[in-house]
């Protein structure tokens, strides 16, 4: 009698597929943009700057029930060498602003800043002389969460936006490079 073999492919609900890539043999083929952009926007390490009660909304998407965990973001970071996302919550009076800016300058590149609440992004209620009307007067931010305070689910919402930004960002350009002779070198 002859023997008849089957291959089983086991598969359950928390192993990703990609299109209909099975086990063994196959090859997936992607640019290294798209790589490093996927690791990128899922690793996102966020820094804190609370400034006000907003501080307090952005403390709770951390917590349980909203859990900022799900997207990579879940290790704040008390320094800006660790950290690529800058979140800044709350008011930003102008006594502040240099040292937004001087720890903005400290964060390694690449680094992206969420304007989180009306006072970081366009002063709020506060024109007055002692606040900065807008966080973008001191460093370029790249996602505004609007509210009074916006709520923990508005931040995640930003942070989603902020992951498609870091996921259509280009690199560089791929250099030509040409021969030099030593002479080129040197001189």
């Amino acid at each position: 009698m002859p023997k008849r073999v089957e291959t089983i492919i086991l598969h359950d609900s928390s192993t990703p597929v990609i299109g209909d890539t099975q086990k063994g043999g196959n090859v997936v083929i992607t640019s290294l943009d798209f790589l490093l952009n996927q690791a990128r926007a899922n690793s996102l390490w966020p820094l804190t700057f609370g400034l006000a009660c907003c501080a307090i909304e952005m403390m709770s998407t951390v917590a349980s029930r909203f859990d900022l965990a799900r997207f990579g973001s879940e290790a704040f970071r008390a320094t800006p060498r660790q950290a690529d996302v800058m979140i800044i919550a709350g008011r930003l009076s102008k006594k502040m602003a240099p040292v937004l800016r001087q720890i903005y300058d400290q964060m390694p590149e690449p680094k992206w800043v969420i304007s989180m609440g009306a006072c970081a992004s366009s002063g709020g209620v506060y024109n007055n002389y002692a606040i900065v009307q807008g966080a973008d007067q001191v460093v370029p931010v790249d996602v505004y969460v609007p509210g009074c305070p916006p709520s923990p689910d508005a931040l995640i919402y930003g942070v989603m936006k902020l992951q498609e930004k870091v996921k259509r960002r280009r690199f560089n350009e791929i250099i030509e490079l040409t021969p030099r002779t030593i002479e080129e070198v040197t001189v």
